[in-house]
């Protein structure tokens, strides 16, 4: 499957805690970097105006889950972790901060995209993104933690970070489409990156705001054989 892949560390701007990192699969060549939210977009733009696919993946939570309204004591699992984020759940305090700066870019970066591209189709649906005439453009979460923490480049940790995030995508799609490796159950999701898309005016199918983001959690790095090995 032949895409480009713009990966996002999403950080504060005004500190240079911002950069992203574009790869071409299937090849999964590093063909850009940068570290701003306009260079991001115009990197996932280059793809999507010459007819071809892209996916945008945000370091960032994404969606949400709500527990059922159907019982007094319900609220009671508010805030829980989703199904596979294990000790690094999206409502722990860094969670929660880098969801808040997420879903801002994120509606920045989509609105801008609208702008520059208009009558752009997305999904965050990895089954309708893969199928022969679906919406040529994704957006979707990874998580860059734990073993996946990539060792920083000479660019800097969150250039590191930003790769690490377009490769979590790029590496399986080959298998393509394939499971999320974190989901909202038993929970319903609420979708915040398709609100972001709906809400910049990109074409997404407003089912979306209900169902899970497709989330990619960045493999530990591979070493490279010495001699001998």
């Amino acid at each position: 499957m032949e895409a480009r892949v713009v990966g996002v560390d999403v950080g504060s701007v005004a500190l240079g805690r911002f950069a992203w990192a574009a790869l071409d699969a299937p090849e999964q060549a590093l063909v850009g970097q940068g570290a701003d939210p306009e260079s991001a977009v115009r990197a996932v733009i280059a793809r999507l105006a010459s007819g071809g696919r892209a996916a945008l993946v945000l370091e960032a939570p994404m969606s949400v889950p709500v527990p059922a309204t159907d019982s007094a004591d319900a609220w009671e699992l508010l805030g829980r972790a989703r199904t596979g984020e294990g000790n690094r759940p999206w409502s722990a305090g860094a969670g929660a901060g880098v969801l808040a700066t997420g879903v801002a870019q994120a509606a920045w970066m989509t609105a801008r995209l609208t702008e520059l591209l208009p009558g752009t189709t997305a999904t965050t649906r990895l089954d309708r993104w893969a199928a022969p005439h679906g919406p040529r453009l994704l957006l979707a979460e990874a998580l860059v933690s734990g073993a996946g923490k990539p060792v920083p480049t000479a660019a800097g940790p969150h250039a590191a970070d930003a790769e690490a995030a377009a490769r979590a995508l790029a590496e399986r799609l080959p298998n393509a489409p394939f499971p999320s490796d974190i989901r909202c159950a038993p929970h319903r999701p609420l979708n915040l990156l398709a609100a972001c898309a709906l809400w910049a005016g990109l074409r997404t199918p407003p089912d979306e705001l209900r169902s899970d983001v497709l989330v990619l959690r960045a493999r530990p790095t591979r070493a490279v054989p010495g001699p001998g090995d």
